[in-house]
C-alpha cells in the first residue's frame, strides 16, 4: 500500500486528475476501476473520482510495488528535474510582491515567461528553483503539481510577472486574467510626440509561421478583436513615454497597435521603425523594445508596481 498526504499547494483538485498526475502512466478506466473496487481511496472511503480534494486528505494505493511502479511517475527524472531546480537562482528577476498563494516578480529583458522547449530556462524556473529553496515545495508535491507562470511576457519586453503558488491561485489568478478583474497596465517609450489619450480598437490577424501579427480595421476570417487604451504620461525632444492598458491580451497587440498609429515602440524590431531604432541604439545602447509591465491592479483593491529601467527616464530627459 502506497499513501500521499494533500498538501496545500495540492488542494481544490479534481481526484481523479490528481491520480493521472500521480499515475500518468495508467488508462483512466483502469483507474476508475480501481476506485470502483476500493483499492484507491480518500480518508479509507470509497470516492467516484470528482471529489475535491482538500489539505490533510489520505490517499491510500492498494497495488502491489510492481503495478504501481509501472504507472507512477519516472522518479529517478523527477529527482534530477527537481535537484536542477533547486540549483537555480532568480538571475535577474526581483520579487516585488509575494504571499501564501502567489508570487510577483518583475522579469529583466532577455528571459523567456515560460519555456518554449524542453531545454529552455524560463522565469517559471527560477521561480519554482526559488520555492524550492524557501522550503514551499517539497519532492513529494512536485510529483503532482508544480507551480506556473499565469501571464506572460515577449521574451524582450520587461515587468511584472504572475507566478500561482497553490493550485487555488492558479486557478483564481487565470479567471482573473480571462475575465480581466486584474487590470494590466505597461509603459513604453514611443517615437513621435503623442499628446491625446487614445482608446484603439481593431482586429489582430496571426501568422503562426513568422510569429508576427497584422492590424486590420475589420474582422476577416482567423482574426480577434483587441482594445488598447494609451495615455500619455510625458512628451519631449521627439519621443513619449506613454501609460497603456491592456483591455484585450493577445499576441504582440500593445506593439502592433502602436506601430500602426505611427508612434512605434522604441527597440522593436518587429514592429518599430529601423531608423529610428539604430538611432537610439548607437546613443542610448537600446537593444529591445522599451516595453515594461508596470502595474497590476487586483479586484480586492491590492495594487502591485514595478518602475521602468533607468533607460526610459534617461531617454525622456
Amino acid at each position: 500500500m502506497k499513501e500521499f498526504i494533500i498538501q496545500k499547494n495540492e488542494e481544490n483538485q479534481r481526484f481523479d486528475k490528481y491520480l493521472k498526475k500521480l499515475l500518468p502512466n495508467a488508462s483512466t478506466s483502469f483507474l476508475y476501476k480501481m476506485m470502483r473496487k476500493k483499492n484507491i481511496v480518500i480518508n479509507k472511503k470509497k470516492v467516484e473520482g470528482n471529489e475535491k480534494l482538500v489539505a490533510g486528505d489520505v490517499i491510500s494505493i492498494f497495488l502491489s510495488d510492481e503495478t504501481f511502479d509501472k504507472f507512477h511517475v519516472n522518479l529517478e527524472d523527477l529527482k534530477k528535474e527537481y535537484d536542477s531546480l533547486k540549483s537555480l537562482n532568480l538571475k535577474g528577476l526581483k520579487v516585488v510582491y509575494e504571499d501564501a498563494e502567489m508570487i510577483v516578480a518583475d522579469k529583466p529583458y532577455n528571459m523567456l515567461s515560460q519555456k518554449a522547449i524542453e531545454k529552455d530556462l524560463s522565469a517559471n524556473e527560477y521561480l519554482l528553483g526559488y520555492m524550492i529553496n524557501k522550503g514551499e515545495l517539497s519532492f513529494e508535491e512536485f510529483q503532482t503539481f508544480k507551480p506556473s507562470v499565469v501571464n506572460r511576457l515577449d521574451r524582450n519586453t520587461t515587468g511584472l510577472l504572475l507566478f500561482g503558488k497553490t493550485l487555488h491561485a492558479l486557478q483564481e489568478l487565470g479567471e482573473g486574467i480571462r475575465e480581466r478583474s486584474i487590470e494590466k497596465y505597461y509603459r513604453a517609450v514611443v517615437a513621435g510626440e503623442l499628446k491625446d489619450e487614445l482608446e484603439l480598437k481593431g482586429y489582430l490577424l496571426k501568422d503562426e509561421k513568422t510569429n508576427k501579427v497584422s492590424y486590420h480595421k475589420e474582422q476577416v476570417e482567423g482574426s480577434d478583436y483587441i482594445e488598447t487604451g494609451v495615455k500619455p504620461v510625458h512628451y519631449n525632444n521627439g519621443l513619449t513615454l506613454v501609460e497603456i492598458h491592456l483591455i484585450t491580451g493577445k499576441t504582440h497587440q500593445i506593439r502592433l497597435h502602436l506601430s500602426t498609429i505611427g508612434h512605434p515602440i522604441l527597440g522593436d524590431m518587429k514592429y518599430g521603425d529601423e531608423k529610428i531604432n539604430k538611432k537610439y541604439y548607437d546613443s542610448h545602447k537600446v537593444n529591445h523594445q522599451l516595453l515594461h509591465a508596470y502595474r497590476l491592479e487586483f479586484p480586492d483593491g491590492k495594487v502591485v508596481v514595478a518602475e521602468p529601467a533607468a533607460v526610459f527616464d534617461k531617454l525622456m530627459k
